[in-house]
Formats: structure tokens, sequence, C-alpha cells
């Protein structure tokens, strides 16, 4: 069992920067690729970035390339989002996942998820 918690979250500004954060506990991480998700309502859950087991490949949604950057801290049991010059329409609850499959993470795991909220 792997439990997840991602921190981070918040009100930001259209052309700022948020880093969001995910812990896991449980396991350690290494085993397994880790991905960010976001949702909005009415809408599927969307996989924006992922990451493999060593972070040496990333995959990212094209309506987040360039902006966004998946990374991850084995040793800590962390992997995070940064997000730079988020827009409006990246308003979301942001779910921290973790799977055994790349780029398209399972999951096997979810977090909770954390609202992101950008204003314009």
């Amino acid at each position: 069992q792997v439990q997840l918690v991602e921190s981070g979250g918040g009100l930001v500004q259209a052309g700022d920067s948020l880093r969001l954060s995910c812990t896991a506990s449980g396991r350690t991480i290494s085993n397994y690729a880790m991905a960010w998700y976001r949702q909005t309502p009415g809408k599927e859950r969307e996989l924006i970035a992922s990451i493999t087991r060593s972070g040496g490949s990333t995959y990212y949604a094209n309506s987040v390339k360039g902006r966004f950057t998946i990374s991850r801290d084995n040793a800590k049991n962390t992997v995070y989002l940064q997000m730079n010059n988020p827009k409006p329409e990246d308003t979301a609850v942001y779910y921290c996942a973790v799977g055994l499959s790349w780029p398209n993470v399972g999951p096997d795991y979810w977090g909770q998820g954390t609202q992101v909220t950008v204003s314009s």
C-alpha cells in the first residue's frame, strides 16, 4: 500500500509560478513511475505529466508542455510539479499518482488531490 499526500496548491495569478509536491509513504517510490493528473468539474481526469522510475524520461500533455516540469527525488520519496506561467485554464484539482507503466501511469494509487486556482 502506498499513501500519497499532495501539497502546494492554492490561488495563483496567471504568469506567476507554483510548485506542487507529492510525498509518498508506505513503500519506496523508486519502484514506480509517477504522474500528475488534473480534473475539472464535469470532465475526466487528465494525465498532464509523468516520469519514469529513475527520472530519466518525462512525458507532458500538449496543454502544459513548455510550462510545467515534473521531477522526482527518490531519496525524499517525493515528486514535484513546477508550474510556470500558469493560465486560468489550468485551474483544476491536481492529483498525484503512482504506477508500474509509463508514460500512461496506471495508476495503482492516487493522492487526495490539491486545488489549484489561477486568476487572470
